[in-house]
């Protein structure tokens, strides 16, 4: 399995409507093979004396910290879904040219990951 993770900073007032981006988003990287999509706002995020997850993304007062992640059966399903989703008409009608977004895309956070370990109840 890969996992792709995001850390993404939100104004505290724009929680609804980036659930509805992320609910927007699922069936169409399901479509292209997604095999789930998990979506996280901060509860308990403390402030780090060298790093933390706010000074990470540059987290500015009043915004809220998501943790997110999505996986896939693998890195070349993964790769080759992103340039079908880009391309699907989908993604324009719902998120336009991507200025509305309800974050700063250029400081979210965004990496690849192959599975080490998996423990499951």
């Amino acid at each position: 399995m890969y996992v792709q993770g995001f850390v993404i900073p939100v104004p505290e007032g724009k929680k609804d409507a980036y659930r509805e981006v992320a609910e927007k988003f699922w069936p169409i990287a399901r479509d292209y093979g997604a095999l789930s999509q998990i979506e996280c706002w901060e509860a308990d995020v403390k402030d780090g004396t060298t790093t933390d997850f706010r000074m990470a993304v540059k987290a500015e007062t009043g915004e809220k910290i998501v943790f997110s992640w999505m996986t896939w059966p693998d890195k070349a399903t993964a790769d080759a879904a992103h340039e079908k989703m880009m391309a699907d008409p989908r993604m324009a009608e719902q998120f336009g040219d991507g200025s509305q977004m309800p974050f700063n895309g250029k400081r979210m956070i965004i990496g690849g990951f192959d599975t080490l370990f998996a423990g499951e109840a």
